[in-house]
């Protein structure tokens, strides 16, 4: 499956319910698995970004719903990249013409 890494900042509403937060997280894995995607690591950062996840989703369409989903609560806003593993990137480097 594709991978994607989002980058997550809570927002004040957020920040103000931050004790809900672990639940909240539950929820989202839970949301994510009933999509048929995962979320297989995430981490609490310092810095610009409060919380970056990685996650395995059959196609873009799921994820862009998934954190269409989890902005529209008002807790957080995400940005989210596809991203290429080794393996994969070495496969579009030599499909180069």
């Amino acid at each position: 499956m594709p991978t994607y890494i989002s980058l997550v900042q809570y927002t004040q509403q957020g920040l103000q319910k931050i004790k809900d937060s672990p639940a909240r997280l539950d929820s989202a894995k839970k949301a994510f698995e009933q999509a048929g995607a995962k979320i297989k690591d995430f981490y609490l950062v310092m810095g610009e970004y409060d919380i970056i996840f990685v996650a395995e989703a059959p196609n873009d369409e799921v994820v862009a719903k998934l954190t269409l989903m989890l902005g529209s609560m008002g807790n957080v806003k995400t940005r989210t990249s596809r991203a290429f593993t080794e393996s994969e990137y070495r496969k579009l480097i030599q499909s180069l013409p």
